[in-house]
């Protein structure tokens, strides 16, 4: 008996280095790539002290790989200020086989399309108002039809709201294509500086898309504290180039690009590796988010959308479906 608790205490000993070993090479990897690509050259001093401190204190002892993953983004976060850190647990994670580019893309499709590339449903509201519900940005290659089968189907609207309030951000390209829709001819909305590579990308409206664009008619952006990252972008510049107004509730504040890496084949990281400067305000929206120009509860963002819209269009005299009687009932009705 004595041999078997001695054999088992051994095991276990073991298995505690291990994991601490193994945690300590995932730690120095992070730090390494915060150091070699995080917009910010100094950030990985404040990083590599964090890690200290809190593998002294036993802050990642005994903890699961995915409690280890929410705890590490958790403080990641905090202690440098930037919510696009993110670290994911992998689990039984084995790099994948090269695949060539049409593979990859056509694998890439099929995911995105599983969620309908974030168009989550687009409607015509009664006063003749568009509205596309949209949930995230999927790559632009994948996402370009759907893109143009929604801003086709509202084309012939008199307003349109833009519902982020569930968008977690994704896609550039996608945003930059989904703000080509508004703008009548190229513009460069901003720049990108790299500082791993030392390079600064301009960003640009297309001057033609697939679909119809959508110009010179008022366009309502709905925001919650969910909106993140490319769907703030979108209220942003929108916002910015005076094209849409941002109803709902003031944003996170994520503006800066990531990088992906696979960790010791463990652990998923993002890391912020480029910052955007609007060609207007020479700032982005990093900390500050995306500030309403009516802010309500996010639940109440669509309503006010619609009520706001129908009482241009009676002061306006814009001509719709509804008569004028019709059009009071139903802002009473919204406003109940």
């Amino acid at each position: 008996m004595k041999k078997l608790l001695t054999g088992i205490f051994v095991f276990n000993a073991l298995l505690s280095y291990a994991q601490k070993d193994d945690r300590t090479a995932v730690l120095a990897d992070i730090t390494e790539k915060v150091k070699s690509y995080y917009i910010d050259k100094e950030v990985y001093k404040k990083v590599d002290s964090l890690f200290q401190d809190e593998s002294r204190k036993g802050a990642f002892n005994n903890l699961t790989g995915k409690d280890f993953a929410s705890l590490f983004t958790q403080k990641l976060r905090i202690s440098v200020n930037d919510k696009h850190f993110f670290v994911k647990y992998l689990g039984n994670y084995t790099p994948e086989k090269p695949i060539n580019e049409k593979e990859e893309e056509k694998l890439n499709n099929f995911h995105n399309s599983l969620e309908n590339f974030g168009f989550e449903n687009v409607l015509r509201l009664q006063g003749n108002i568009g509205y596309i519900n949209y949930k995230g940005f999927a790559t632009m290659e994948s996402s370009e039809k759907t893109l143009a089968a929604a801003m086709d189907f509202v084309a012939n609207t008199n307003s349109l709201i833009i519902d982020l309030r569930e968008n977690g951000g994704g896609d550039n390209g996608m945003l930059l294509l989904f703000c080509s829709y508004f703008f009548d001819k190229k513009t460069d909305l901003y720049t990108t500086y790299f500082r791993h590579k030392d390079e600064t990308v301009i960003n640009s409206t297309q001057s033609k898309v697939t679909g119809q664009k959508y110009l010179h008619k008022n366009i309502y952006i709905l925001t919650s504290k969910k909106t993140f990252s490319a769907a703030e972008g979108l209220a942003y510049f929108l916002q910015q180039y005076k094209l849409a107004k941002v109803i709902g509730e003031k944003t996170e504040g994520a503006a800066n690009p990531v990088d992906h890496f696979i960790i010791q084949n463990q652990y998923l990281l993002l890391v912020p590796a480029g910052k955007i400067t609007s060609s207007v305000s020479h700032k982005n929206w990093e900390h500050t988010g995306i500030f309403p120009d009516q802010e309500v509860k996010a639940e109440d963002a669509l309503k006010t959308a619609h009520v706001k819209i129908l009482k241009n269009i009676l002061q306006t005299e814009t001509k719709t479906e509804l008569s004028i009687p019709e059009i009071k009932n139903l802002i009473n009705k919204l406003e109940q």
